[in-house]
C-alpha cells in the first residue's frame, strides 16, 4: 500500500461551489477511484488550502491514474473543480494538486502475543 499526500489553493472566490461538489461527489467520480485502487480518500481544507490524502491498493499506480484521468466522468466533474482551485507552482506531473514528501509514519501496532 501507497500513501499519497497532495495539497492545492482553493480559489476563496469559488470556496462555497468547491464546499457543494464535495458535499454530494458523484457516485460516478467513486466508483473510478475505487476501479482505480484508491481507499480512504480524504481532503481536507484549512484557510484556503486544501490537503488530500489517499491510500494506493494496486500494482499498477501509473497506469491506474491514467484509467481515472480518461474517465469521462470524472473529466466532467474535473470541469467543475479545476476552476475553484489555485495550484501551486510545483504542481504534479499530470495534475494540479502538489505531492507532499511523507517524512514520518506511525504504523499500526503489531498484534499482541
Amino acid at each position: 500500500m501507497k500513501r499519497i499526500a497532495q495539497t492545492i489553493r482553493l480559489r476563496p472566490e469559488r470556496r462555497e461551489e468547491y464546499l457543494a461538489l464535495h458535499r454530494e461527489v458523484w457516485p460516478g467520480v467513486e466508483a473510478a477511484l475505487r476501479a482505480a485502487n484508491v481507499r480512504n480518500y480524504s481532503i481536507f481544507l484549512r484557510g484556503d488550502t486544501l490537503f488530500g490524502y489517499f491510500e494506493y491498493h494496486g500494482e499498477d499506480f501509473a497506469a491506474d491514474m491514467a484509467a481515472i484521468a480518461g474517465d469521462p466522468e470524472t473529466r466532467r466533474w474535473w470541469q467543475l473543480t479545476d476552476p475553484c482551485q489555485d495550484p501551486w507552482d510545483d504542481a504534479g506531473v499530470g495534475g494540479n494538486w502538489s505531492d507532499l514528501e511523507e517524512i514520518w509514519h506511525l504504523a499500526e501496532a503489531p498484534p499482541a502475543t
